[in-house]
C-alpha cells in the first residue's frame, strides 16, 4: 500500500486487536499500540509491530509517534481505538474516576490526533478514524459519563473534519452496536461495585441485570471482526463516509434515536432495561 503505515490504539483485545489483523491480511504495516506489551505478543507473531502507548501521557504519545516515524514512516492510518467504560450514578461516580474516563476516551484521542497531524499536513494525506460507540448518540442508564465522553468523540471529530480537509485528510466517526468482548461485564461490575447499594441500588440491580443477560435476548453481539472490516473498510475507501454504524442493533438504535422525541427514547430505553 505505498508504504503506508496503520496505527492501532486499544490494539490488545477485542475491536484493536481484529483490526490489527484485517491490516496484516491486507498487506499494511501495522504498529499495534497497548500500554501491555504481552498482551500483544500474538500479534507481533502475526507480523504486527508492537508499541507500548499510554493515551493518557502526553510523552508516551509523542515517543511513540515519533518511534514509529524513525522506524517506519509517517502514521497514515490513525485508529484512535482505546476506551473504556466504567458505570454507576452520576452521583456516586467519583469525579476522579469521571476525570479518567476523559482522559482516556476524549483526551488521550486528541493528543495522539494533535501527534500525528503535522506528518499528515506535510505528505497531504490521513485518515483519522474513531471509535466512537452508537452510545455517542444514544444513552443507557448508569453510564452518563461514558456516553459523555462518546458524545464528545463525536463533536469533536465533526469539527476536526472541517480543519483537515484543506490537507487531503479524513476523519470518520465508526459507531459499533453491541459486539462480543469484555465491555459489558466490566460496566456491569463498575455499576455494582459504584452503585450497588444506597438511594440507587434497586435501580442499579435492575440494569446490571440487563446488561449481563444481553447475549440472551435479541440475538448474540457481533464479534469484533465485523466492526474491524468497517474500520479498514474506511480507511482505504476512495472517499469514505463521514460515518458508518456496524455491529447488532447499531442502525437500528441509531434509527430509532433520529425518529422519535426523547420522551419516546427515555421510555424505549426504561422498557428495554426493565425500569
Amino acid at each position: 500500500m505505498d508504504g503506508k503505515i496503520a496505527l492501532v490504539t486499544g490494539a490488545s483485545s477485542g475491536i484493536g486487536k481484529a483490526t490489527v489483523r484485517e491490516f496484516l491480511r491486507r498487506g499494511i504495516t501495522v504498529y499495534a499500540a497497548a500500554r501491555r506489551l504481552e498482551k500483544m505478543e500474538d500479534l507481533k507473531q502475526e507480523g504486527a509491530r508492537p508499541i507500548r502507548l499510554d493515551v493518557t501521557d502526553e510523552a508516551s504519545v509523542t515517543e511513540a509517534v515519533q518511534a514509529i516515524a524513525a522506524e517506519a514512516g509517517p502514521v497514515s492510518y490513525l485508529i484512535n481505538n482505546a476506551g473504556y467504560g466504567a458505570y454507576g450514578a452520576v452521583e456516586d461516580v467519583e469525579m476522579d474516576e469521571a476525570r479518567r474516563q476523559f482522559d482516556v476516551n476524549m483526551f488521550g484521542l486528541a493528543a495522539l490526533t494533535r501527534a500525528v497531524l503535522p506528518a499528515m499536513r506535510e505528505q497531504r494525506f490521513g485518515r483519522i478514524i474513531n471509535i466512537s460507540s452508537i452510545g455517542g448518540k444514544i444513552y443507557t442508564p448508569l453510564g452518563a459519563w461514558y456516553h459523555a465522553t462518546k458524545h464528545a468523540v463525536e463533536g469533536f471529530s465533526d469539527a476536526l473534519r472541517l480543519e483537515v480537509r484543506q490537507f487531503g485528510i479524513d476523519v470518520v466517526v465508526i459507531e459499533p452496536g453491541a459486539i462480543q468482548s469484555e465491555w459489558e461485564g466490566i460496566a456491569a461490575d463498575s455499576a455494582q461495585r459504584i452503585s450497588g447499594s444506597g438511594a440507587y441500588a434497586d435501580f442499579t440491580e435492575k440494569t446490571v441485570r440487563r446488561m449481563k443477560s444481553a447475549y440472551d435476548s435479541g440475538g448474540k453481539p457481533s464479534p469484533p471482526e465485523v466492526v474491524a472490516r468497517t474500520i479498514v473498510g474506511a480507511a482505504l475507501a476512495g472517499r469514505p463516509a463521514t460515518r458508518y454504524a456496524s455491529g447488532r442493533n447499531a442502525r437500528m438504535l441509531l434509527f430509532l434515536r433520529r425518529v422519535l422525541s426523547d420522551r419516546m427514547f427515555d421510555r424505549v430505553v426504561r422498557m428495554a432495561y426493565g425500569l
